[in-house]
């Protein structure tokens, strides 16, 4: 399935699923806040609802949704905060993916608090992002920097009180010569196998970041392309 189908399946549902998603909807409120447990979080960001799901902006949701599609799990809103999670385990230690339910320029706002609650320290918190610096396809790691711009990572910066957190960077590439980049990064990235494979990548790296640790995640995420 492609990143994008896949995004919208797990976004919306398939419709013949729509009757039991709704009733299983109105049965459980959302995950509560306490029954989570987390070495790691792992954050997708992006901007909320239909309008913006297949831009630019959103590949980090579409990494998120690839990651938890290797187990099945969903994300789930969380009572009390405005951002859905999920939990799982990644050899054998535990996390939880998760993504803003507001827009980009506030992600910060339920992600520290939920942080801070679940004692995650922002050196265990890996961001999955867009990245205009970055040639689209490729896929970097690294931990801390400057936010390029990115509104996003501002605002996750400005509320965790540290730039030190993990950042996996999905490569988006510039406007052409006098675009607009609010219009770039906003509108919908092409469905292609190579898009699907970036998205793997970047799901695969926040992996290896769990797993393995930064350096050994960075060797082989950065081999596998120049």
């Amino acid at each position: 399935m492609s990143a994008i189908r896949d995004f919208f399946t797990r976004l919306f549902g398939r419709a013949d699923e729509a009757p039991n998603r709704k009733a299983k909807k109105a049965a459980t409120p959302g995950l509560n806040p306490a029954d989570l447990s987390a070495e790691w979080l792992i954050v997708g960001l992006g901007n909320p609802g239909a309008k913006y799901a297949a831009t630019r902006h959103n590949v980090g949701y579409m990494a998120v949704d690839d990651l938890l599609a290797k187990s099945g799990d969903m994300l789930e809103p969380v009572t009390g905060h405005q951002l859905s999670a999920a939990q799982l385990e990644l050899g054998g230690t535990k996390v939880v993916a998760l993504r803003s339910h507001t827009y980009m320029n506030l992600s910060g706002d339920p992600i520290a608090p939920l942080a801070a609650q679940l004692g995650v320290a922002a050196e265990n918190i890996i961001v999955i992002h867009d990245e205009l610096d970055l040639p689209a396809g490729k896929v970097r790691i690294k931990k801390g920097g400057n936010e390029n711009g990115h509104n996003g990572l501002k605002s996750l910066s400005e509320r965790l009180g540290t730039r030190d957190y993990l950042r996996v960077r999905i490569g988006i590439g510039r406007p052409p010569k006098g675009g607009s980049i609010p219009d770039w990064v906003l509108a919908p990235v092409d469905a292609s196998a190579e898009l699907d494979s970036t998205i793997a990548t970047a799901a695969e790296a926040a992996r290896l970041i769990v797993a393995e640790g930064l350096n050994k995640a960075q060797q082989e995420i950065h081999s596998r392309s120049k």
